[in-house]
């Protein structure tokens, strides 16, 4: 039986939050749930997500575009294209190396290496809440 969650506001981090350390101490650092992950922004741009849970959920996502994978790739062999969110890399922590992995990805990002990093896309309305604003046009 799994226990009852009596403090649902609470927010909840992950155990792999510990990759963001060398970033908290940068103006333009701050974090956010993103989905199922806990997300490290800097200077506005999403840069990495960590998660921890059922593959490919289980790991390090770096957030970036598919024109730097190779390059990205080169420098950061044990990374692998994620295969669900394809235009991001990741790396497992089930990978014997993985804490490494993350602390140099992590330097990366706080180097502001230009590869790491895309802007967050906008929030959309719920299908409810967008359709409670729209009002029908009045023939006239």
């Amino acid at each position: 039986m799994k226990p009852i969650d009596l403090n649902p506001k609470v927010r909840r981090v992950s155990p792999l939050f510990w990759v963001f350390e060398s970033l908290e101490d940068d103006p333009g650092f701050m974090t956010r749930k993103f989905f199922m992950m806990d997300a490290a922004y800097l200077d506005g741009l999403l840069c990495l997500a960590v998660s921890q849970g059922e593959e490919p959920w289980n790991g390090l996502a770096v957030c970036t575009s598919q024109d730097h994978h190779a390059s990205l790739l080169d420098d950061v062999p044990e990374l692998v294209v994620h295969p669900v969110i394809g235009k991001w890399l990741y790396v497992s922590q089930t990978h014997p190396e993985f804490e490494s992995i993350a602390l140099k990805l992590a330097r990366l990002v706080g180097r502001r290496d230009a590869r790491i990093g895309v802007e967050p896309g906008s929030r959309k309305r719920s299908g409810a809440a967008s359709r409670a604003r729209k009002t029908p046009r009045k023939k006239p």
